[in-house]
């Protein structure tokens, strides 16, 4: 039986949704056949309309990949609906996604800003781009002030702001830590609660999120319960 969607109130989500293997395939050969720009977009258009807080994002030919604060539990599942409804239609295709998105629910003030790390640098870690700025189809150069690059649909998250006092610092201390990356060890932790859809956090998050969400926000105990004296 497959997982409830993971939702609590004004929290954060990390969000994948991979694209079939045969347009990951084709668009991996040949980046510049692939719609991304209507793809984008369609992403403006959509979260502007649902009310959702895109706080980064990134489009590769393998998958969308999303940090964003949905206002109610179905606004993330309606987004990425409509996103392969309009693509399946340009393409004239069946389905453009590989199965069901994937999302975890993410602690503020602990895992944003690197689960905005991993997304901005998904293209460079793939080979599609040098490095994370220089893809244009992501806000990695956004938050990183580069000119031209503003796209005001995109709402910066009060983690990023964090970063610096001012506009400046905030963009060369993000840019610093985006072109660093990830260490492996918080990179593999934060891809294992993506792929599980668990809650990404500190023990007492995920406890309050056991009391607000949707459905348990981590898994439960392997085996039967044990028996009480």
């Amino acid at each position: 039986m497959r997982l409830a969607r993971l939702y609590a109130p004004d929290t954060p989500q990390l969000v994948q949704a991979g694209f079939t293997s045969r347009l990951a395939e084709r668009w991996s050969q040949a980046p510049e056949e692939a719609p991304f720009d209507q793809i984008t977009d369609w992403l403006r258009q959509y979260t502007l309309a649902l009310g959702i807080s895109l706080h980064g994002w990134s489009l590769t030919p393998q998958a969308l990949l999303l940090v964003l604060t949905p206002p109610d539990p179905s606004a993330t599942s309606r987004l990425i609906q409509s996103l392969g409804r309009q693509l399946s239609a340009l393409l004239k295709s069946g389905g453009v996604f590989a199965g069901r998105y994937r999302n975890s629910v993410i602690e503020p003030g602990q895992w944003v800003l690197p689960a905005l790390i991993w997304v901005e640098g998904a293209p460079a870690r793939a080979g599609f781009a040098p490095n994370a700025v220089a893809w244009r189809w992501s806000s990695a150069a956004q938050h990183c002030g580069q000119l031209g690059a503003n796209r005001a649909w995109v709402e910066d998250h009060y983690d990023y702001w964090h970063c610096g006092n001012t506009p400046f610092d905030r963009q060369a201390t993000y840019q610093k830590r985006l072109l660093q990356g990830l260490p492996v060890e918080k990179q593999s932790t934060l891809e294992a609660a993506l792929q599980g859809q668990w809650a990404l956090g500190t023990v007492a998050f995920v406890r309050h999120l056991d009391t607000v969400a949707s459905r348990r926000a981590r898994p439960g105990q392997r085996g039967r319960p044990r028996k009480q004296a």
